[in-house]
């Protein structure tokens, strides 16, 4: 017997081409309830715009091309497929290539004074797999995921993408208000995951003191939670380094979520992921359903590029640029901003967390900013709930310098024309 087709559920219309009656149907009347309520469009809108030439663009977190290394991985490239390619053109295992865990083990030893045991880390394609397995490996529906308020847009749509009941807990300039999440630990929640930022943080810029590290540390083993600590920008400290990571002093209540894209190249999606054995157990389970492995070109030219001292040099280099470029943004902010407005002072990282008159609708007004050929991120998607809407978030790293004052100057003029009008 035939099914019946609910008349809601298709549309007909007269085709360009036959001019006969064509059944559309509604494909979103089929979609996963988890899937529903997911946003995206932000993430889309900030990638649009990663080509633009005519509009001066401080919405991405893109790090600037300068920082490619283009000779030196067209050499490796090229050496790679000529000589390498069993490994180098081929599927990998699912935990990565033995011999680029190994340098990423060695690396963190030398950054952070703790060792991997060999089953303790894996190779994702960028922080954000890491995100989405971590999820996907441990969210049930209605299950807590506590983040920092604001937070990276893209976490908290990973976790709610399984249906989390994501809260968020407010930062300051010292970070992350633990003190707060103690309040509620005490009187009664209970997450299975908190998910933190602590260097540089997307989208404040502000770094978790080393105090309150230690607090959330004793949190986390108290209540039995896991932190998710994701380092997108903790090698780009301007001046000095961040205090030490949450996972090389906790191991045993931390993921370390890390990725390549920031200091080598986006390009390529490559991070990791360390923890308790475990855990990255489970998310190597997880990424055999996804993606498989993570390509194996990528990860033999991250080896290559890292072992021949490059990334280090590297990373002179790029510190130097940001924060050249973050002084800059500064001064055009203090010389172009209406009064009443305020904005975070970044040690490090790409970004600078703008908060302008609370009668200031940053969503509405970045219509306007984009017709000045300006473009920037409203702040409300970087909250789980309420709150965001006066606030700005600014990436300094892909603008040119001497674009920087005038970008500024066109977002400080679209302000003041919606303060004059209230």
């Amino acid at each position: 017997m035939t099914a019946a087709i609910e008349q809601s559920d298709i549309s007909t219309t007269d085709t360009a081409a036959g001019g006969h009656d064509t059944a559309l149907r509604d494909w979103n009347a089929g979609l996963a309830r988890r899937t529903k309520s997911l946003g995206g469009g932000e993430i889309t809108a900030i990638l649009a715009l990663a080509g633009a030439s005519d509009v001066i663009t401080f919405s991405g977190g893109f790090p600037d091309p300068a920082t490619f290394p283009t000779s030196v991985l067209s050499e490796i490239a090229a050496r790679l497929i000529a000589g390498d390619p069993g490994v180098a053109l081929q599927y990998s295992a699912t935990e990565g290539i033995a011999g680029v865990r190994d340098y990423v083990s060695g690396r963190l030893t030398e950054l952070e004074g703790l060792t991997p045991a060999a089953g303790e880390l894996m190779i994702t394609s960028g922080g954000i797999d890491c995100l989405e397995l971590i999820a996907k490996s441990y969210i049930d529906a209605g299950d807590v995921v506590v983040v920092e308020a604001p937070t990276y847009l893209g976490a908290i749509m990973a976790f709610r993408g399984y249906e989390a009941d994501v809260r968020g807990v407010p930062v300051d300039t010292d970070g992350l208000r633990v003190e707060i999440l103690a309040d509620q630990l005490s009187a009664g929640l209970r997450p299975k995951i908190l998910y933190t930022i602590p260097d540089f943080q997307n989208p404040t810029g502000l770094t978790m003191s080393a105090q309150r590290r230690a607090d959330l540390v004793a949190l986390a083993r108290r209540y039995g939670f896991l932190v998710v600590e994701d380092v997108a920008y903790r090698d780009l400290g301007f001046d000095h380094a961040p205090p030490p990571s949450l996972w090389s002093t906790a191991p045993d209540v931390v993921v370390q979520a890390g990725t390549f894209s920031k200091i080598f190249c986006p390009g390529f999606r490559m991070g990791w992921a360390a923890g308790p054995e475990q855990i990255i157990s489970r998310l190597v389970v997880a990424k055999q359903n996804s993606d498989q492995c993570s390509g194996a070109l990528g990860q033999r030219m991250l080896e290559e590029y890292g072992r021949g001292g490059h990334m280090e040099r590297q990373l002179v280099a790029s510190r130097r640029l940001y924060a050249r470029r973050a002084g800059l943004m500064a001064q055009a902010l203090a010389e172009h901003m209406p009064a009443g407005t305020t904005w975070t002072t970044p040690d490090g990282g790409f970004y600078i967390w703008l908060t302008a008159p609370a009668c200031v609708d940053t969503v509405a007004l970045s219509a306007a900013a984009r017709e000045r050929k300006v473009a920037y991120v409203p702040g409300r998607p970087f909250y789980p709930g309420e709150g965001g809407g006066a606030q700005i978030r600014l990436a300094y790293s892909r603008v040119a310098d001497d674009l920087i004052d005038e970008g500024i100057r066109r977002i400080g003029d679209v302000l003041k024309s919606a303060l004059e009008e209230k």
